[in-house]
């Protein structure tokens, strides 16, 4: 099986894995320098870096490296632990960087008008396939979008029902109007997307989470919710809210820790509780 059609693979079908790559050899190893092993998510393997306790270790550390999402160097030096002696070595040293593979970053953008617009352009040169949603043909159409994964026109509710989003989807509610947004909101945090976010100002933002919590639904599901949306770095122009809004996917991608007045108002409640003013 090849190693690099079995990446492809796992990719297409959504799932994970980390490839370890043997980057440097010093002296005699049961195997060769650039020698490649490919962990999938289920800890199955293709491929192999030498066998034994090595790769053993690193097999674990491909497991972690999958849920960090964060690569990693590991250096073994077979001379001078007994443990990686199995018969198989004359003793030598080697470097194994260990790289995670990940689906493809999904983001689903909700509207098609000047900030959507911009937000695709922005998000594709990131890395990202995007999928544009909107209810008119005139805005959500290749001439406007030519290089998106989808464009759909439809209504919003019965273009959600199709998609399918996964926990690397991405979410981002830019319709034109206040209802719109919540409808979308309501599916969005409904679904296992590791990010969503909503366009719109604080006040406007409260209004929707507390009307969709007087529906029922429970708080706990818009404590994911980025709103309003995008890193605050004074973004007005549908360009630079696109570039706000990007820096947020992004760090979220990389699993960056943001700062707390980054974070959506409704977190922000929760770990900073509103106190009454005394008398």
């Amino acid at each position: 099986m090849d190693l690099y059609e079995e990446i492809v693979r796992l990719r297409k079908d959504g799932r994970r894995g980390a490839v370890a790559t043997i980057v440097n050899v010093r002296g005699s190893i049961p195997s060769f320098k650039t020698a490649k092993m490919l962990v999938r998510d289920d800890g199955s393997i293709v491929g192999t870096i030498g066998g034994g306790c090595v790769e053993a270790e690193v097999w674990q550390a491909a497991r972690e490296v999958m849920e960090s999402e964060k690569p990693r160097t590991m250096t073994f030096d077979l001379n001078q632990d007994p443990k990686y002696d199995a018969g198989l070595v004359c003793g030598g040293t080697l470097e194994i960087f260990v790289e995670p593979i990940m689906p493809p970053a999904d983001l689903y953008i909700f509207g098609a008008g000047h900030v959507a617009a911009s937000l695709y352009q922005v998000a594709r040169l990131a890395g990202f396939d995007v999928t544009v949603i909107d209810d008119r043909e005139a805005f959500a159409n290749r001439e406007r979008f030519p290089e998106a994964h989808q464009v759909i026109a439809e209504d919003f509710e019965k273009a959600a029902a199709q998609l399918t989003p996964s926990e690397y989807s991405y979410i981002v509610i830019v319709t034109r109007g206040h209802r719109d947004d919540m409808r979308m909101l309501r599916w969005a945090v409904q679904t296992p997307a590791r990010y969503v976010g909503m366009i719109g100002s604080k006040r406007k933002t409260i209004t929707i989470f507390k009307e969709l919590q007087l529906e029922g639904l429970p708080g706990r599901l818009f404590d994911r919710v980025h709103a309003p949306i995008g890193l605050d770095i004074g973004a007005i122009t549908p360009e630079e809210i696109a570039v706000s809004i990007t820096a947020e996917l992004i760090a979220n991608r990389r699993k960056v820790e943001r700062d707390l007045p980054h974070m959506s108002w409704f977190r922000r409640q929760k770990r900073e509780p509103e106190v009454e003013p005394k008398p």
